[in-house]
């Protein structure tokens, strides 16, 4: 996804294009990595000063049932990301310092799926793995 794919899709649902929702789409862009609303909120004050953590939040909560954002729970906290570009199954390496993502094109569902339980129907599932990228482990050895 795209702040250009996003802006087509909001626009095919009806929704109206603000510059709100262009800049928070923006961020995500250059960022790459998960984000919380209130790193959002930061990041439009300079030009919405009274921009609203409710604006934000409502604004993210659109972006990701529209599947144009993804979400996780860090520090129980949910961060935001753009929705991936790539239509194949894939999972993700997830940074706690930076919020950088990796994919991961292994699935633990191919190893349960052979001993699903059939009285049991799986519908979906998640698996995120999380630990630090080399850039932050690198400076929190230096660091220590």
């Amino acid at each position: 996804m795209n702040v250009d794919q996003a802006l087509s899709l909001l626009k095919e649902e009806g929704y109206k294009f603000t510059g709100k929702r262009e800049q928070m789409l923006s961020v995500f862009a250059e960022e790459k990595r998960y984000l919380s609303a209130k790193e959002i909120l930061a990041a439009l004050q300079a030009d919405y000063p009274n921009v609203s953590f409710d604006t934000v939040y409502r604004n993210l909560s659109l972006f990701e049932e529209m599947e144009i954002l993804e979400v996780t729970e860090l520090d129980g906290e949910r961060r935001f990301r753009f929705h991936c570009s790539t239509d194949h199954h894939h999972h993700h390496l997830i940074c706690l310092d930076c919020g950088k993502t990796k994919q991961v094109h292994a699935c633990p569902m191919e190893w349960i799926s052979g001993r699903n339980d059939e009285e049991f129907e799986v519908t979906g599932h998640k698996f995120e793995v999380y630990g630090y990228c080399a850039m932050c482990s690198d400076n929190k050895s230096v660091t220590s």
